[in-house]
């Protein structure tokens, strides 16, 4: 956090969110700093992921505001009520904001450089030649200089991974979600793209990240976040977290990691 700008980059308060009967997310308070990587763990079901999805308004909430740079996100303020943004009003506020899912979803009939310059020129309206040009710096930068021409079928799983990050960080975001990046990837491909999120954190770029790699946490985040049937109940520095935390489920919680490592 800088003296010069203050303000969380991310602040989410009050957020509630329910699926039917079932509270998702129950009074979320969290900020986020610029520069900061922040790892968000916990079971499945615990509201992780509804969480992210919330920030970037992949998911409505029920209650709460989330604010991403001075920006509420998803909804508009309407006298004593908000309204929630159209869908063209929501995609526009998502451009400063890169996403990584578990799945890659690359566009199959693109090649790798063509599908990075996709939302570039589309979105944003940049020359073709300009877009390209930083196309293949990315992919320098994730170590795929050699598979510019490549289709998705063509790739390996992190590969493909790899070229999604590309493709998020083309757009120039301010801020980074990643949605388990690595869940859907065999064990021996889950190191490539883990260095390529540790090579963004250590330029600084702000991430949420949510993940079952507790070694990526470990190194990587600045704030470690545990979150339990909807709430954060437990939150740190790594060090403290994995070795000194206080809330007898995320002892449980790290107990059962060991156990099965």
């Amino acid at each position: 956090m800088t003296a010069a700008n203050p303000r969380p980059l991310v602040s989410i308060r009050g957020v509630e969110k329910s699926f039917g009967a079932v509270r998702v997310l129950q009074g979320i308070d969290l900020d986020v700093q610029r520069g900061e990587v922040v790892c968000l763990l916990g079971a499945s079901g615990a509201g992780k992921s509804t969480l992210l999805r919330a920030v970037n308004h992949l998911e409505s909430i029920d209650a709460g505001e989330i604010w991403v740079d001075g920006e509420l996100i998803g909804y508009e303020p309407h006298g004593s009520v908000y309204r929630e943004l159209t869908p063209a009003q929501a995609a526009r506020q998502r451009i400063p904001i890169g996403m990584v899912f578990q799945r890659f979803n690359l566009f199959a009939h693109l090649n790798v450089v063509e599908n990075i310059i996709e939302a570039p020129c589309g979105v944003l309206g940049e020359d073709r030649g300009t877009a390209r040009a930083r196309a293949v710096e990315l992919l320098e930068r994730v170590g795929l200089t050699d598979k510019q021409k490549a289709y998705p079928a063509q790739l390996s799983g992190g590969q493909q991974q790899r070229v999604a990050i590309a493709r998020a960080l083309a757009m120039r975001p301010k801020l980074m979600l990643f949605d388990e990046p690595t869940s859907a990837l065999d064990p021996e491909l889950v190191g490539e793209v883990l260095k390529v999120m540790l090579d963004l954190a250590a330029d600084g770029m702000t991430m949420i990240v949510v993940t079952h790699e507790m070694s990526f946490a470990r190194q990587a985040a600045d704030r470690v976040i545990f979150m339990h049937d909807g709430r954060v109940i437990e939150q740190g520095p790594p060090e403290q977290f994995f070795t000194n935390p206080s809330h007898d489920r995320t002892k449980q919680f790290l107990r059962s990691i060991r156990h099965a490592d």
